[in-house]
């Protein structure tokens, strides 16, 4: 049972959260509490790989959100599934680990936030990371990340990347390396074959040093302030209200969606908004919620003339062969190559992500074909448009009002036009011919920009990477949250660490980037203490 008061309370134990458990609670002396609102992540298809699948749909580990109806996407309402349980995303993903490009990291500097150019980052990514290869200048070992080779990818894999080959595009081995553009295989939060999610890594290592408290199935309704300083946190368990208080600070580690709906449910955001929806205003902070940005992704998907596809893969051998040898597709991140690619010349950083699955992918995962096919997944890395979380109302079951504002700006869509292009010239190399069957989607008759351009309208999806809501930012900038050290303007003692500090998305997925923020932070926090 929690007692009422700790040093440090940690709202979210997903991967933020997670990583700021184990480092803070490095120290004996400091007591922790997590709040977490998910369920235990208890279930065989969280810690097997493929079990990725059966994660997408609305369940007891996915928040299960929607946006509200995109107008440059055809007015659709878009699914956004969200970790809901301990490891929160981690223990849901791809396990895909990307860092982004060293260009984002710089830029993030250029903007004015002090601390955060690759150069200083870098040394947490390598402190982060268990990296089965071995340590060298771009990685390291012995941290709490496991990363991995993938064990059993599909052969299928090496037919596409000779593809991408013959489309010209180079081939490389490591995406986080000296050079990120190019094809390959992607390295996974794995190991011996098992999902490596920050709660098998960070929260259970924290958890048995015995200074660290965790309690599931508690929702937080709000951040407790007086007299300006945050000290404490109310949520909602078993049924039942309970406050508890921190004598450090509280800090809010539940993503882009849930930490600025919890700072706007605790009067710290736009006034005017918070108004209207009868909340007292604790600090006028315009930035809460705003900046939204999210890596949107059209998918160009093929027929397979062979069976070397998981769609009509046999479960129960591939079962037998997950539990009993750790091997086979039930180890498969399913999104196993892929790689990192420019649209036009003259750009610092690639633009475009490739996600290559060897099955039908649609909705999500969730509508499920009786024949063979082919995946290429095709994600813009930098959109320019921006959009908002901001509540619907003051409780804190509701959730939020999402509006992604997707292809809002004109240079969003051509790259996806650009980058489907792209698609279809890799799926039409010599290496495809055995495989390549009859072109579903977007269709062989859609063939002019235009047409092109409003497929991807009616069919571009997120690819899980929403950030910024709580962007960090120097002083003269009025719309960021945070500063440089994740501080909450206008609030002391209480700090944001997670995807939404953000300012800008960078070029890849952003599970490895939150854990390095988190590393990042946790210094600070002990240094300030």
């Amino acid at each position: 049972m929690a007692t009422n008061e700790y040093d440090y309370i940690i709202v979210g134990a997903g991967s933020a959260g997670s990583t700021l458990a184990y480092r803070l609670g490095e120290d004996p002396q400091v007591k922790i509490l997590v709040l977490e609102a998910g369920k235990p992540d208890n279930h065989m298809f969280i810690h097997m790989p493929a079990g990725v699948v059966n994660l997408a749909g609305k369940g007891l580990f996915n928040w299960g959100y929607e946006t509200t109806p995109q107008v440059h996407c055809d007015n659709r309402k878009m699914y956004w599934p969200r970790g809901k349980t301990l490891g929160g995303s981690s223990s849901i993903n791809a396990m895909l680990y990307v860092r982004g490009h060293a260009w984002d990291y710089d830029h993030w500097r250029q903007l004015g936030n002090a601390g955060w150019s690759y150069s200083d980052v870098l040394p947490y990514f390598k402190r982060a990371q268990n990296n089965e290869r071995g340590a060298s200048e771009f990685h390291g070992s012995g941290g709490p990340l496991n990363v991995a080779d993938q064990r059993s990818p599909a052969k299928i894999n090496d037919a596409f990347l000779a593809a991408c080959e013959q489309a010209g595009h180079k081939r490389v081995t490591d995406f986080n390396g000296a050079e990120q553009d190019g094809v390959g295989y992607y390295q996974v939060t794995q190991k011996g074959g098992k999902r490596f999610s920050t709660a098998v890594g960070y929260l259970r290592p924290a958890m048995a040093r015995g200074n660290v408290t965790v309690l599931t199935e508690a929702m937080t309704q709000k951040v407790l302030i007086e007299n300006g300083k945050a000290v404490g946190v109310a949520y909602r368990r078993d049924g039942k209200d309970e406050t508890v208080h921190a004598s450090r600070e509280v800090i809010l580690s539940g993503g882009a969606i849930n930490s600025p709906q919890t700072l706007m449910l605790s009067g710290i955001g736009p006034a005017d908004h918070l108004r209207a929806h009868h909340i007292d205003v604790v600090a006028d902070v315009p930035g809460v919620g705003g900046n939204l940005q999210d890596h949107v992704d059209a998918a160009t998907l093929y027929h397979c003339k062979t069976r070397d596809t998981y769609d009509t893969a046999n479960e129960l051998v591939t079962l037998a062969k997950y539990l009993f040898a750790k091997t086979g597709p039930g180890t498969s991140c399913i999104a196993e190559t892929g790689g990192f690619l420019r649209s036009a010349d003259g750009l610092a950083a690639p633009d475009v992500q490739l996600h290559f699955i060897p099955a039908f992918v649609i909705d999500h995962g969730k509508t499920k074909m009786k024949t063979n096919g082919l995946t290429l997944h095709m994600c813009l890395l930098r959109p320019e448009s921006r959009g908002t979380i901001r509540l619907k109302s003051p409780d804190p079951l509701d959730h939020p009002a999402i509006d992604a504002n997707y292809l809002a700006e004109r240079r969003d869509l051509d790259v996806l036009v650009e980058g489907t292009k792209m698609a279809r010239e890799i799926f039409a190399q010599k290496a495809m011919d055995p495989y390549r069957g009859e072109e579903m989607e977007p269709g062989a008759a859609r063939k002019s920009d235009a047409e092109i351009a409003q497929w991807i309208r009616a069919r571009c999806e997120t690819i899980y990477h929403p950030v910024g809501t709580c962007k960090m930012g120097p002083d003269s900038d009025a719309s960021a949250v945070v500063d440089n050290e994740l501080r909450v303007r206008g609030v002391k003692g209480l700090r944001v660490v997670d995807a939404s500090v953000m300012p800008t998305l960078i070029g890849g997925n952003t599970n490895a980037p939150t854990i390095m923020i988190a590393e990042r932070v946790s210094d600070m926090i002990r240094k300030a203490a």
